[in-house]
């Protein structure tokens, strides 16, 4: 009986590693963590008897351990709740789907209690990746990537040591608004924006796929994960999201993943690896498919690419600087607050403004995150 922790286990990853749960039956989930869904918590309680969970506020906390009073649940809240979800005794796997910085801790503290670690939070390599991947290596801790690209980079890879990666090729949807133009996008409301035309995803990563900050974030974790040079990612518009990567050798052949634009696929791999196991649900038929057509990015439209890619090479706190001002910018977005072009506005001024970090510890990325915070209050 295979045995797991989940951190954001009602969001959209948490559900579906939830519903791999269900399906297979022989995993045991020993601790949840959410943000402040109790009611769907306190259905998954129910149905899986972890013996610990968190709730991030403490309130909420509060009210979910009244719920749960006919169970034998310790309800935690907090950072130190999380921390103790993510290190739980008996998991041997943390899958890591919380959204947000909020996650490096709880990841740090789960590598040093050797958990293997399902990462599906892109912000701990993002923003701590050159924490995180030495960290695990001197701890002997698989990252096993839940992210689709991610986890079709780590299958072409396999059978393949002592072969040079040359180039890894990222795929990516090109999301709602392929092939328009800058001034087309003033218009955008919220829910243009959360029409996702393949993937059903939480509303924040949906609307970091419209503008392809999503995808500059996989670039910046696809960079610590594979251990290439920035230059050595090119990203790739794939509108069908059929081939959901790829990866070059030196003697020039390719090769790549390709399924349904179906998240339980990565997660069950990353659970299970390097094993394979059944998986119900719609199957890819070549047949039926037809044609793969493939664009280069329009990064003039779609500036959060490049910016990603300058956030990268200049390193240190930048590409925390990015992450945390698109976290922002979205939020004001979804909020009605700012017009949709504004998002990588305020990533770019951000980027101008806060103060370079070269090797940043996990307090000094924090405190980035906060200067960013308050830069884009005291300007928008």
């Amino acid at each position: 009986m295979k045995k797991i922790a989940i951190l954001g286990s009602t969001g959209s990853i948490g559900t579906q590693t939830l519903e791999i749960v269900r399906e297979q039956g022989d995993i045991e989930v020993t601790a949840l963590a959410a943000g402040g869904n109790i009611s769907l918590l306190e259905k998954q309680i129910r149905e899986f008897r972890p013996g610990l969970v968190c709730v991030w506020e403490e309130e909420k906390a509060k009210a979910l351990r009244e719920n749960i009073r006919d169970l034998d649940v310790t309800v935690l809240c907090g950072m130190d709740g999380l921390i103790a979800a993510a290190t739980e005794k008996k998991a041997e796997i943390l899958v890591t789907a919380i959204v947000g910085m909020v996650g490096i801790r709880p990841t740090i503290e789960a590598i040093k209690a050797k958990k293997a670690i399902a990462l599906a939070n892109k912000e701990t390599l993002v923003t701590a990746g050159h924490v995180i991947m030495p960290l695990a290596k001197e701890y002997g801790v698989p990252i096993l990537p839940v992210d689709s690209e991610h986890s079709a980079i780590f299958q072409c890879l396999q059978g393949q040591e002592g072969n040079p990666i040359k180039k890894i090729l990222l795929t990516a949807s090109g999301g709602p608004f392929r092939g328009r133009k800058k001034e087309e996008l003033e218009k955008i409301q919220v829910e243009d924006a959360l029409k996702h035309p393949n993937w059903e995803m939480g509303r924040k990563i949906t609307i970091d796929s419209s503008t392809l900050v999503n995808k500059g974030l996989e670039v910046m974790e696809a960079k610590w994960l594979f251990g290439v040079e920035l230059d050595q990612i090119q990203v790739v518009v794939h509108p069908q999201s059929v081939i959901h990567s790829a990866v070059e050798y030196e003697d020039g052949s390719v090769i790549a993943q390709l399924g349904t634009p179906d998240m339980r696929l990565p997660i069950q791999y990353a659970l299970y690896y390097p094993l394979r196991r059944p998986l119900r649900g719609e199957k890819l038929d070549l047949f039926a498919l037809g044609n793969l057509t493939f664009e280069k990015p329009d990064t003039d439209t779609f500036h959060g690419l490049s910016l990603a890619y300058e956030a990268m090479r200049r390193g240190g706190n930048i590409p925390t600087v990015f992450n945390a001002a698109n976290e922002r910018a979205v939020a004001m977005f979804l909020e009605r607050r700012i017009p949709y072009p504004a998002i990588t506005e305020i990533i770019g001024e951000s980027m101008g403004s806060i103060g370079f970090v070269k090797e940043p510890d996990v307090e000094q990325i924090l405190n980035t995150e906060s200067a960013t915070y308050e830069f884009i209050e005291s300007r928008w």
